[in-house]
């Protein structure tokens, strides 16, 4: 059995277009569990998300500003390849429902079979914000919704902003 590392490096990767309330508590949680946490956003401008990668880095960092062993970065290609190049042992991963289990099965058993050093570890959303999904977020939103606690609200503002901006050109 190989040496348990001095110091556990976590990625949590995602695409946080934005990033919810389910999200930082993930993010917390994580901050308790390991030495140094990277909240990681994939670069996948295909799928056309409503803030740029620079943008959701922002928001991030806003939120996790009081998080001293909590960083935030970005990559693209392989999450596998990205954590061994910041020396991450462990995939934080969360599940909200059963729906989510299937393709975090999928996901975790490809990345163990890819890199079978890196481990992914999967946290159960708190019930608060098993519901939650930044997709929800952005539906509710669009339609005139109230989604006050459910996105930090400095994300509240920004989405209001880039909303309303969009629905005024």
């Amino acid at each position: 059995m190989a040496p348990k590392p001095s110091r556990i490096v976590a990625i949590y990767p995602g695409s946080f277009d934005p990033i919810t309330n389910g999200h930082l508590d993930l993010i917390q949680r994580g901050a308790r569990l390991f030495d140094r946490l990277i909240v990681s956003i994939l670069r996948n401008e295909s799928k056309q998300p409503l803030f740029s990668t620079e943008e959701r880095m922002e928001m991030l960092r806003e939120v996790v500003q009081d998080a001293p062993n909590v960083e935030v970065d970005s990559f693209d290609g392989l999450l596998v390849q990205y954590a061994a190049s910041k020396g991450a042992t462990v995939l934080l991963r969360g599940i909200r429902a059963v729906s989510d289990y299937e393709y975090e099965l999928q996901m975790a058993l490809m990345n163990r079979r890819l890199a079978p050093e890196i481990e992914t570890v999967s946290l159960m959303s708190s019930e608060a914000f098993s519901f939650i999904s930044s997709r929800l977020v952005k539906e509710v939103i669009a339609l005139g919704g109230n989604i006050s606690g459910l996105v930090p609200p400095s994300v509240e503002v920004r989405l209001k902003h880039r909303l309303h901006r969009t629905a005024g050109s």
